[in-house]
Parts: C-alpha cells; sequence; structure tokens
C-alpha cells in the first residue's frame, strides 16, 4: 500500500516536473519569438521624432479599416447580382480591396491605413500629420518619404502627356508624376498598384503576392465574378507564402522573386491590373469623389447653399487677387452663350463640375521639412535592406526624380529624360477640394507633398509672403519664434521655384476669406459623406507580433 502511494507521489512529481519544463520551454519559445520580432523592428529614428501615441493610434486606424471592410462585405451581400448591378459590383471590389489589410507583407496595413475617408482620404492620425508627416509600412517602422495625398478625384487626372507648345507635363499621378496611365490608360489605377510592393508602404514584395493574396482571402469569389473565373488560375510555388511574408527590398534588386513561368506571370499581371481598375472605379464612385460640397450647392443655384459675403470675399480673392486659379482651375464664368461674342460676363460658370486643378506639377519653393523619418533611414535594417543611403542629404526633386527613373520608371526616355533639369522640384498640382476635411475642429492635416505647412491659414500665408518674408540668414533657417509668421526658410529647391506666388500683398482679413472660401469646398454638404463618420469607430485590432512600440 505504501508502496503504490510512493508510485502515485513520483509519478505526481514528474508530472508536475514535465508541466513546468513544458512551461518553462514554451515561455523561452515565446520569449525568444518575441526577442525575434523586436530584434527586426526598424528603428533608426532620434528619440522624440516618432510621436508616441502611434502604435495606439495605428491600432484605432486597423480598427476602422476592419469595420469598413466589414461594411464594404454587407453591401455586397445586400446587391442583387444581374447586369444592372455591374457597375457597383466592380465600385464595391474596389471597397474591399482598398480596406484589406491582408493585401500587406505582415497583414497589418491596407491602402487606405493611410487614406481614411474622413480626411478626404488622406493621412488619418493627427499627432503623425503635426510632426512626421509620413505613415509607417507595413514592416515596422520603415516610413514614407512624401505625405500621403487625398484620392478624392484623382480618377478624374488624364494621363500623362507633355504639351510641347506649353513645355509642360499635363496628367499622372502621385506627388512626382510617375503614375502615367501609359499601359492601363488610367493613372488613378496605376496610382493603386504603387503602394502595395512598396518597400516603405504595404511592403510585398511582388506584385504577384496581391493576387495571391486576394485568391487565398475572403472575397476570392467576388473578384471572380466581377472578373472572371480565370482571374486566378496560377500555378503557385510551394514557397510563396514565405516569399508573400518577407518584405519588399529583402531581396535586393529582384522585384519579382515569385518563380512563376511566363504564362502564370502574364495572368497574375493582368489580374493585378484588374485589381487597380476596382480601385479606380470605387475612387471615382460618388462614395469618394462625391462633388457634394458647399460650393457645389452654390454653383447649382440652390438658395440653401448661398456663400457668405465671407465666403464670398474668399472666393472673389481665389479667382482675382490671390490668383489662385490659375492653377486650381474653378470653372470661373463665361458668357451668356457661346455664339453671343459680344455678350458681357454674366457670372454663370463655364463648369459646373470644377476639379480646382490645371493638372500640372509646380515648384512652390517649400522648405525642407526637417521632421520627416525618411532622412534617417540611412541604416540596414535585420535584413541589411537601407529604404534611403542618402540619408539627410536627399533632396526630393520630385517630377525631376520620376523623370530620371530615380522614382519610378520613366516610359519615355528619349523625349523626356532631357526635360529633367527643368522640373527639379516640381510636383502635382493637387485638387483643393475636401482640404479642409477632417473628423473633429482641432484634427491636424498637414498640407502640401512634404506637409511642412499645418493649416490653411499657413498655406494661405505662404503663398502670400513667401517671397516678402523670405529667410535672409546665411544658412537660409529662420528663428524660431518667427518662422511661418515672419520669416520662411529657403526653398529645398530654389532653382525652379513658381515666381507667380510669395508677394501677393493679400491683407490679414483677405488671408482669412481665402481660408473661409476653401472650406466651402469640403463634401457632405448637399447630401451625406459616406463614412465621413467612421472615425473611432471599429474594434481596436489584435497587436501582431512585430508590430512593438516605438523606441524612445
Amino acid at each position: 500500500m505504501k508502496r503504490n502511494v510512493l508510485i502515485r507521489s513520483i509519478l505526481v512529481l514528474l508530472s508536475l516536473a514535465l508541466f513546468g519544463l513544458t512551461a518553462y520551454l514554451s515561455s523561452k519559445r515565446v520569449s525568444a519569438q518575441s526577442a525575434d520580432a523586436q530584434s527586426r523592428v526598424y528603428f533608426p529614428y532620434p528619440p522624440g521624432l516618432i510621436p508616441s501615441d502611434l502604435p495606439k493610434e495605428a491600432k484605432r486606424v486597423e480598427g476602422e479599416v476592419d469595420a469598413l471592410e466589414r461594411e464594404a462585405f454587407a453591401q455586397w451581400k445586400a446587391l442583387p447580382l444581374n447586369p444592372g448591378t455591374a457597375k457597383r459590383q466592380v465600385e464595391l471590389l474596389g471597397k474591399l480591396e482598398l480596406f484589406d489589410r491582408n493585401l500587406s507583407v505582415n497583414k497589418n496595413e491596407a491602402c487606405s491605413f493611410c487614406h481614411m475617408p474622413y480626411t478626404g482620404f488622406s493621412g488619418p492620425i493627427s499627432s503623425v500629420n503635426a510632426t512626421v508627416v509620413a505613415y509607417p509600412g507595413s514592416a515596422r517602422w520603415r516610413f514614407g518619404k512624401r505625405k500621403p495625398q487625398g484620392y478624392t478625384y484623382s480618377p478624374l487626372y488624364p494621363k500623362l502627356q507633355y504639351n510641347q507648345t506649353l513645355a509642360n507635363f499635363y496628367g499622372g499621378n502621385f506627388w512626382d508624376l510617375r503614375a502615367t496611365g501609359y499601359r492601363t490608360q488610367s493613372p488613378d489605377a496605376e496610382q493603386a498598384q504603387g503602394p502595395p510592393h512598396d518597400t516603405q508602404e504595404m511592403g510585398l514584395p511582388d506584385t504577384a503576392c496581391v493576387v495571391y493574396r486576394i485568391a487565398k482571402g475572403k472575397y476570392a469569389s467576388q473578384f471572380k465574378t466581377v472578373w472572371g473565373p480565370q482571374a486566378f488560375e496560377i500555378h503557385w510555388p510551394a514557397d510563396t507564402e514565405k516569399i508573400c511574408s518577407t518584405p519588399a527590398g529583402d531581396f535586393g534588386t529582384n522585384q519579382t522573386p515569385l518563380s512563376l513561368s511566363a504564362e502564370d506571370r502574364g495572368q497574375a499581371n493582368a489580374a493585378y491590373d484588374e485589381f487597380a481598375l476596382s480601385i479606380d472605379a470605387y475612387e471615382a464612385s460618388p462614395d469618394v469623389s462625391a462633388f457634394s460640397s458647399k460650393f457645389d450647392g452654390y454653383l447649382a443655384g440652390n438658395a440653401q447653399f448661398q456663400l457668405t459675403s465671407k465666403e464670398k470675399a474668399g472666393y472673389d480673392i481665389f479667382r482675382g487677387k490671390g490668383n489662385c486659379n490659375s492653377c486650381h482651375l474653378d470653372g470661373r464664368s463665361t458668357a451668356p452663350a457661346p455664339t453671343d461674342h459680344g455678350a458681357t460676363d454674366s457670372g454663370v460658370a463655364a463648369s459646373v463640375a470644377p476639379l480646382f486643378t490645371d493638372f500640372t506639377s509646380a515648384n512652390l519653393g517649400l522648405p525642407r521639412n526637417k521632421d520627416n523619418p525618411f532622412y534617417f533611414e540611412n541604416k540596414p535594417d535585420a535584413f541589411g535592406f537601407i529604404p534611403n543611403p542618402a540619408g539627410a542629404a536627399f533632396t526630393d526633386l520630385g517630377v525631376g526624380l520620376f523623370l530620371r527613373s530615380e522614382s519610378g520608371t520613366n516610359p519615355d526616355t528619349a523625349n523626356w529624360l532631357p526635360l529633367a533639369p527643368k522640373f527639379d522640384g516640381f510636383m502635382q498640382v493637387a485638387t483643393v477640394r475636401n482640404s479642409d476635411m477632417r473628423p473633429y475642429p482641432t484634427f491636424v492635416k498637414s498640407y502640401m507633398h512634404n506637409g511642412y505647412l499645418k493649416s490653411l491659414k499657413e498655406v494661405v500665408h505662404f503663398y502670400n509672403t513667401r517671397d516678402t518674408y523670405k529667410s535672409t540668414a546665411a544658412d537660409g533657417s529662420c528663428p524660431a519664434a518667427t518662422e511661418k509668421l515672419t520669416c520662411w526658410p529657403e526653398p529645398e529647391v530654389p532653382a525652379t521655384k513658381d515666381m507667380t506666388i510669395g508677394s501677393l500683398g493679400l491683407t490679414e482679413q483677405e488671408e482669412n476669406e481665402l481660408v473661409a472660401f476653401l472650406k466651402t469646398l469640403t463634401d457632405g454638404a448637399t447630401r451625406p459623406y459616406p463614412d465621413k463618420n467612421s472615425f473611432g469607430k471599429g474594434a481596436t485590432s489584435a497587436t501582431s507580433s512585430d508590430e512593438q512600440a516605438p523606441q524612445p
């Protein structure tokens, strides 16, 4: 009896010891995984540069993204599938794609992470906009080099062309126009193809990884409903998931690490074009490009949307003393009828759907944004990849970079490459529509390609006084107390700066009136703007193993 008790006691002790050893080894594995994840975190930035609330805010946005993805699925489910809804099917497929976090290397970042509805589909984190401006990619914490553009009305930009008579480029997308549209005939679609395999953004190493993730994902059937059952007839290599889980840039210069046959590569490329055209359809829809601002109601002659005296004064400055409409075309008034050549200007708008852009680019003479994280990314990550070898010496030449194929690929080097010096520092003339769309009044938005300007008031004051208050210091700097008020630092690219602005002679009151007018261009006045109230609505997503907080 005693022997049996002794045996049972020994067995219990052995079991406890085994359990303890298992728990210990398990904890060691978890610690090792955590340490490995931490070792892969890229953080070459000086203390205090990156906002401390970024991890928390990223989780908020991810939760909102997930909620909007669920909304898109519900909208699809409620849609009768017949030829009469074919247009809406393509749009909703594009919405599903934009709010799908699985289309990033670590399955943690959707296209919309940098472009949410409540900011006019631009940057959704106030603290980031107020500081570093650029947003982190899926591979934490690699940051991009520019402010995320709002993509409302972006489908309406024409494909890029060089007008020899006017000696200027027209059309294209991205700040530097590198989404030319020459291949798909849609700059907006080609813009949508950029972030998924950008090393600093969604970070997939191969464009075919996007197709693979969709084929294995939750809306594969919806994609085939729109584009046909052949869309995913691709023989995927056994190591596809492993490769697609490795950040872009970690295969050296190889941008097609998936070993696909020529036929399969062709099918993957076709499906990737279809992916992009679906996004273009969604962005062109009233869900995104709505033409529903107060100013649209005013142009329609709706008495409910008449401009206030302050807004009307601002509009007069916009198309007069401020000369804003020389680039941000406003559909200004014309004679009563084309055949009545002797008539005077009636004040009737020539266009009742103005896009507030002339589709060109310009160098506004903006100072460098010294808080841009890209300047500090000249150190290798855990894979040996260096995002920005030039470090602080990098100069953003905008269109000039693209024409030299240093940002994207110039598809017409014989004719366009010689033009590069003339277009150094040029950036797309963006629409000013939705420039004030924000989820709450104190939410910070940033402006221009590098986000140096943080309010519409700063934008207008810069246009008005750039040259009046230009720095006189030998190093081109300004005292902190006067910067952006009575002193502007030297331009990042001074040689080609636009001289039609900089000394407009506007008074303080006129600056404020112009700001008041710009605020009338926010969609959601004549009818509700879809998903504008999505801020803060979404369960916080779970933190992935590589989603470590920025280091102090």
